[in-house]
């Protein structure tokens, strides 16, 4: 008999976004984009959904959802910092499997968000995460898309907002048409358990976080095993950009 798959998400949602302040409540079909990621995470059937902020308009927006809200403090570096006080205030077992879904990904399949939990129970890793593949040479050289490569055991080696692998070859030649499959896109959503969130934030930031700007490099370079499987389906890219923004807009504009 199959287990039932025992899972929380929690999402971090930062007012304060550098290139887009106030991202969180961002008008989306006529609701803060926060509400929208509230959905999703609903439909995937945690156990729980918990948003972490450091911003009462924020809580406010998600108020009618009779989900918790977790006041954390501000000036946090990373979402996954934020994480580690929510689980800390709701005071999650440590075995206890989260899901860090951002709150700027109002469009993210419940289907993954479940997926990239089941990744981590059945692969037995520190961390599990996602990944899609690459569909243009546009995404495979824009540094927004973040890439990754994996082992044979489906664990990550690398992340990089470069292009892996450089194919040495064709890349001399050719850069407008992609040479075959396999190149993947990261999808930043990860899994955990409460010990390796908390132990996660108290490993010194990395050479290779601070030089490509990723965090989750901070893992790789303390050793630790990321699980990286094949989203069950395909996740359209979150808001990082105005672009972005637009994007989304009218894509859940066709939906209302």
């Amino acid at each position: 008999m199959s287990t039932a798959l025992d899972f929380v998400v929690a999402i971090p949602a930062r007012y304060a976004s550098s290139r887009l302040p106030g991202k969180p409540l961002a008008s989306l079909a006529g609701r803060p984009m926060i509400a929208h990621v509230v959905d999703r995470a609903l439909s995937a059937g945690a156990r729980e959904v918990v948003v972490a902020t450091d911003d009462q308009r924020v809580a406010d927006a998600v108020a009618a959802q009779n989900i918790r809200v977790c006041m954390t403090a501000a000036g946090y570096n990373s979402g996954t910092d934020r994480l580690a006080e929510c689980a800390s205030m709701c005071s999650w077992e440590q075995d206890t499997v989260i899901v860090n879904l951002q709150g700027d990904e109002p469009l993210a399949p419940p289907a993954a968000i479940r997926g990239v939990a089941e990744c981590l129970v059945q692969s037995g890793c520190e961390i599990a995460t996602l990944g899609w593949p690459i569909e243009s040479s546009e995404q495979l050289f824009d540094p927004n898309c973040v890439k990754l490569v994996r082992n044979d055991l489906g664990q990550a080696l690398y992340f990089s907002r470069a292009p892996i692998p450089w194919h040495r070859d064709r890349f001399q030649l050719d850069r407008v048409n992609l040479p075959g499959e396999g190149w993947l896109r990261h999808i930043g959503m990860y899994a955990y358990r409460r010990a390796t969130l908390d132990a996660f934030t108290r490993l010194p930031a990395a050479w290779l976080e601070q030089v490509e700007a990723l965090e989750q490099l901070r893992a790789l370079q303390a050793g630790w095993r990321v699980a990286v499987a094949l989203s069950p389906v395909a996740v359209p890219a979150g808001v990082d950009t105005p672009e972005d923004l637009e994007r989304v807009r009218r894509v859940l504009e066709t939906k209302r």
